[in-house]
């Protein structure tokens, strides 16, 4: 096997993609098609990854978002698992059929209805509640955003931005979010508005250790996978990033995001049909 076919499955692997049908019959766009600004900014695969790690350690800041994950999955012994299910759903809902991506969201919409507690505080919470999941939602689509302009196309206009807003926030209402922000000024609106209710605690520190230091599903992406990590604590906003303090291990920002530059030309290059 060459050395483009090995990177690509172990990639490919590593997010479940070949699980993933993304088939569409013939007429059918899927939710946004070929020509938005969703199929750009997802369609780079390092963008994504690295955005990826950014929402979950912007998500967490949430006492609510974070009791889901404390309460209700298991953290400790599968956190790649949630990373994978979440790579599995935008793909589906990116780049799949209408009916597939109609499909996985009314999935994701039943599983947030089991998903409730109360905090230490005695607060109760619930994955269902439209303002956590238009923040869930914020911080998932601002972190993507980052992502593609930091490491993909730092000149991509400032209406296709907007416009990939637009888009996916119709995705969060459609997962039951509401006041969903559609552009870059209502995303940092929400984002200024939310700030006060955010934290960092023992469980935070706990949960943002296991995301950082899971295991490499295979040596040869250990190296992958220890700079998509310090590159998502890097990419972080800088409100986030001094709640969470400084976390040890990773180099500085220009060593960072050289070889996530580097290390994404290869992965380009390795998934390029």
């Amino acid at each position: 096997m060459s050395i483009r076919l090995a990177i690509r499955d172990q990639v490919r692997g590593l997010v479940g993609s070949g699980s993933v049908d993304l088939s569409r019959p013939p007429g059918d766009p899927g939710l946004f098609g070929p020509g938005s600004a969703t199929w750009a900014v997802h369609g780079d695969f390092t963008a994504m990854m690295v955005g990826g790690i950014s929402s979950l350690l912007v998500q967490m800041l949430h006492p609510a978002a974070l009791a889901g994950v404390w309460d209700h999955s298991d953290f400790r012994g599968n956190m790649g698992g949630r990373l994978k299910r979440t790579a599995q759903f935008i793909s589906v809902t990116t780049f799949g059929s209408t009916a597939a991506a109609e499909s996985a969201i009314a999935r994701v919409r039943r599983v947030h209805e089991h998903v409730a507690g109360t905090l230490p505080d005695g607060t109760a919470y619930r994955a269902s509640d439209p303002r956590l999941l238009t923040f869930v939602h914020v911080a998932e689509v601002d972190s993507f955003l980052r992502g593609y302009l930091t490491y993909r196309d730092p000149a991509f206009p400032a209406a296709r931005q907007d416009q990939y807003l637009s888009e996916m926030a119709t995705l969060a209402r459609a997962l039951g979010a509401e006041d969903v922000p559609e552009d870059r000024a209502g995303i940092a609106a929400f984002l200024a508005a939310i700030r006060p209710e955010l934290r960092v605690d023992a469980r935070v520190r706990t949960v943002a250790k296991f995301l950082l230091n899971q295991p490499s599903p295979h040596p040869s992406l250990a190296p992958m996978n220890a700079m998509m990590m310090q590159a998502g604590v890097d990419l972080m906003p800088r409100w986030a990033a001094r709640l969470h303090g400084r976390m040890p291990g990773a180099p500085g920002r220009p060593v960072v995001r050289a070889g996530t530059m580097g290390m994404g030309a290869v992965l380009r290059w390795a998934l390029k049909a």
